[in-house]
């Protein structure tokens, strides 16, 4: 798909079918986000990925925001690794950047995502056995939307250009 295509169409599922991710279209997606630049190139994101029923049953503990997809990314950081500058660290933004690449190039291949950040992190801590330097920063169902799936009312509206853009 073309990159303009795939940012244009993509959309925030929640209702995924129960069809299965094969793990070569799983391995492109996890490879998208070991290419996503991070701070000074450090990678500290740390992916969980969650496929088993018992796995999922622990999502699901942590958040009502899986919407039944058969996989689910914990995208997380490790704060020790990440480029700090005083008070400053860049775990967040280098995560969330994996993210996007991994959202992006799952819509790319044909599989539907959401970005959740509404989750208990102590309960993944628990249930994952997550250490406490490694920070969970956002969830990424992944799947088939549903047949009856749909974009929500916000999702095509946008700002004008001119609203957002300044020209200095």
């Amino acid at each position: 798909m073309n990159f303009d295509k795939v940012i244009r169409e993509r959309f925030s599922v929640r209702s995924f079918k129960d069809t299965l991710v094969s793990d070569e279209i799983l391995n492109k997606i996890l490879e998208a986000g070991v290419l996503a630049p991070t701070a000074k190139n450090l990678q500290p994101e740390k992916i969980y990925v969650i496929k088993s029923s018992e796995g999922l049953s622990s999502i699901d503990k942590a958040s009502p925001c899986r919407y039944n997809a058969p996989v689910c990314l914990i995208i997380a950081s490790d704060k020790d690794i990440a480029w700090k500058k005083g008070n400053d660290s860049t775990y967040e933004m280098d995560a969330t950047i994996v993210g996007v690449h991994m959202m992006l190039e799952a819509t790319n291949l044909g599989v539907d995502s959401v970005w959740v950040k509404m989750f208990d992190k102590e309960i993944l801590r628990s249930e994952f056995e997550i250490p406490s330097n490694i920070e969970p920063v956002c969830l990424l169902p992944l799947g088939y939307r549903s047949d009856d799936s749909r974009s929500s009312d916000m999702h095509y509206k946008r700002k004008k250009l001119k609203d957002i853009v300044i020209y200095k």
